[in-house]
């Protein structure tokens, strides 16, 4: 009877401790989501919403031109961020984790998270003057001579929202890999290279498949905040450069039209989820044949 009393006890300050964040969550997660769900569903003119379900919306969604082409570019530059982002962080943490003296390594990462303290819409301008027709690149280049005319295919495309969005997102990816670099037992690699191994292969075969988790964490950071963004293409993309967030954003602002933009949002989301299930999924296949 005292051991059924006090695990009562017990799953009741579970209760208590779980409730108020799950309120918090359904609260700011559970709800909006199931609200844009519901919302797709229904149709919408001017302010008159008509809440009788239908599915035109993801019908229109699906087989207009301009939404495949918008939702086709939102995930190639989002793969295409991820993928800079994650190839250049990676050298970063690894740098930090295996040549920087243990006293200094705070002093890295404090230098890493810089970015953070100024306003991300600041350090979108800047790209934007960095990168801009007679902006500080091309006036530098044809400062020394390497090029005669500015360079145009910079600003106001698909590859200045790669090269802002990688800046931005930089920190994100640098930081979960090396969290993941430091829990590598050093003796491992040492016992990996007294058994004939070479630095590369003890890198490939032990270092790298170690490392994966913080990989893995930084490629799912970086990848599905990347393609709801819709200040970045907006700044700097110019009409090349748009995504679909941007698009939804237009439906729900602009056209009122909040059903065929929810419609959009959940099409988004629906990608990212098969995507990043397919990455963690092929990851982990990847993981068990070595």
């Amino acid at each position: 009877m005292r051991k059924d009393s006090r695990l009562s006890d017990e799953e009741r300050r579970t209760i208590a401790l779980i409730s108020v964040p799950f309120v918090y969550a359904l609260l700011l997660l559970a709800l909006p989501l199931g609200a844009i769900v519901l919302f797709s569903f229904w149709t919408q003119d001017f302010l008159d919403i008509d809440t009788a379900f239908t599915l035109d919306n993801y019908r229109e969604a699906l087989s207009g031109p301009i939404y495949r082409t918008l939702i086709g570019r939102s995930l190639w530059i989002a793969g295409s961020v991820t993928a800079v982002t994650v190839i250049l962080a990676f050298p970063i943490a690894y740098f930090v984790s295996f040549h920087v003296q243990p006293s200094r390594k705070s002093l890295w990462l404090f230098l890493i998270t810089i970015p953070f303290w100024t306003s991300y819409l600041i350090r979108v301008f800047l790209w934007k003057v960095i990168l801009g027709y007679n902006g500080v690149l091309n006036t530098s280049l044809q400062g020394v001579g390497l090029i005669d005319e500015p360079l145009t295919f910079i600003l106001y495309n698909a590859n200045a929202v790669v090269i802002t969005l990688a800046h931005a997102f930089a920190p994100f990816a640098i930081l979960p890999i090396f969290v993941a670099l430091e829990k590598i037992d050093r003796s491992l690699l040492e016992a990996s290279q007294d058994l004939g191994e070479s630095k590369v292969t003890t890198f490939l075969r032990v270092t790298l498949p170690l490392a994966m988790p913080g990989v893995v964490a930084a490629v799912l950071i970086v990848f599905i905040p990347t393609i709801g963004d819709y200040v970045t293409p907006r700044l700097v993309g110019g009409p090349n450069g748009l995504m679909i967030a941007n698009m939804i954003q237009t439906q729900f602002l602009r056209l009122n039209n909040a059903p065929l933009g929810a419609a959009l949002a959940i099409i988004a989301m629906i990608c990212v989820t098969v995507i990043a299930l397919a990455f963690v999924w092929l990851n982990r296949k990847w993981l068990r044949s070595r």
